[in-house]
């Protein structure tokens, strides 16, 4: 796994990109949203994006269910994909 920081930009927030195997998908989204300052989580596989969802302050983990059984099916299917994190402050 990798990561990559990229520039702020104000509106979009601070972006930071990872890659991980497609079997890590949803440890790895979970880890991100724990760490509560995820404002959007993309993922990408070969520069197209194949889901992209808001995660929202308080949002509870019965919410994320159907995000997370479908990040389950996508990392069955995917070897090696990109999550990229939009955050509302600095990591």
């Amino acid at each position: 796994m990798t990561q990559s920081n990229f520039e702020n930009n104000q509106q979009q927030g601070y972006r930071q990109e990872y890659h991980v195997q497609g079997s890590n998908l949803v440890d790895k989204v979970k880890e991100l949203i724990h760490e509560g300052n995820v404002r959007d989580i993309i993922i990408t596989h070969e520069g197209h994006t194949v889901i992209h969802f808001p995660v929202t302050v308080g949002v509870v983990g019965a919410v994320l269910a159907p995000q997370f059984a479908a990040l389950a099916a996508i990392g069955a299917l995917l070897t090696h994909c990109t999550v990229e994190v939009v955050r509302t402050d600095q990591p």
